[in-house]
């Protein structure tokens, strides 16, 4: 199953110190994963994408963000590994492909792009062919014609293009985001409710402007477990050992670097922590980091022991999570706040 990775920093980072070069990297999880194992698909192999924006803009060159998509594995990729040494950018998407909804081709690689807004998914639609017809009829002409290649993610970016007042538009807040990622999410539900869909979608869904970020790990399901995401957030991202061993340090109390990753790119069980099942993280583009339950009628409240509870092993068949018993509680603020679908 397919995996993904969100840089976005004060200052911009050399991509191979995210993609190349650290012993757990992305890449290197395509193929050695430590805590998701698709038994199914153990190696992530159909191709790649990465996707950046420019460190300083350049009126000539838009605002848009610059992708590179492979069909070839990412480990295997000379172009990419020189790439990586030579590019920097405040805010980076990488994702690495095991195909489950589309075939292998260029155009069913993430990121997929629309003007400024970049867009990734790990997970699946459950029984997408039954809702597919149904999803393509809701858009409007310009955003059918978006979608180049037969996948449900990138059908799931034509939706949520959709969901935005203007999706040509030369800057978005971040609350228009969040709300048209809740719209996605819904409209999506209740799809699968009309077709009498039962089993679960599995939506981390990730979407960013340039400057906002906004990522969701979400199943629609009260009894199942998401696929992992997680996050990290420190001043520096660097090795510390030789072998590509790196971790997040914290200088002071800013937030330089915020990282959320399918899976942790460091073996520093200090440097992550995991984002819990049908939440929304918004990073802000001042850097401020954001985790709000999205509330409808999949989510559990954290003071309910049934979220301690969700079964594992949904995700983990699919290769998108580690089997085991139960989430460590996590401490939420009483007025924490709560987006409503």
């Amino acid at each position: 199953m397919c995996r993904f990775v969100i840089y976005k920093g004060t200052s911009p980072v050399q991509l191979s110190h995210l993609l190349t070069r650290p012993c757990h990297s992305i890449i290197n999880q395509a193929f050695d994963s430590r805590l998701r194992l698709d038994h199914r698909r153990p190696i992530n192999g159909d191709g790649f994408g990465v996707g950046w924006y420019d460190s300083v803009h350049d009126e000539e060159l838009g605002n848009q963000p610059c992708i590179f998509t492979a069909v070839t594995p990412a480990w295997n990729n000379v172009n990419l590994i020189r790439l990586a040494e030579k590019i920097k950018s405040p805010l980076v998407f990488g994702h690495v492909r095991a195909t489950t909804t589309g075939s292998l081709s260029l155009d069913n690689c993430h990121p997929f792009a629309y003007g400024k807004l970049m867009f990734m998914h790990n997970g699946g639609i459950a029984d997408f062919h039954l809702i597919k017809r149904r999803l393509q009829a809701d858009l409007s002409d310009d955003v059918f014609n978006v979608v180049q290649g037969n996948t449900d993610s990138e059908c799931a970016f034509a939706l949520f293009l959709s969901k935005l007042p203007d999706p040509k538009a030369k800057s978005f807040t971040t609350r228009t985001l969040q709300q048209a990622m809740l719209d996605t999410i819904a409209t999506l539900n209740l799809y699968a409710e009309e077709a009498d869909i039962i089993e679960p979608s599995l939506m981390n869904f990730c979407v960013t402007d340039g400057e906002s970020v906004i990522a969701t790990r979400y199943i629609s399901s009260r009894h199942d477990e998401a696929a992992s995401l997680w996050f990290s957030s420190g001043t520096t991202f660097s090795e510390y050992a030789q072998g590509g061993h790196y971790r997040m340090s914290k200088a002071d109390k800013r937030e330089n670097i915020i990282m959320i990753a399918s899976e942790p790119l460091t073996f520093e069980k200090a440097d992550w922590m995991e984002i819990r099942t049908n939440n929304m993280v918004v990073i802000t583009p001042k850097m401020n980091l954001l985790q709000i339950p999205i509330v409808d009628k999949f989510y559990v409240s954290p003071s309910d022991p049934a979220a301690l509870n969700r079964d594992t092993d949904f995700a983990a068949a699919k290769g998108l999570l580690s089997p085991r018993k139960a989430l460590a509680p996590v401490q939420l603020r009483e007025n924490a706040p709560q987006l409503s679908i």
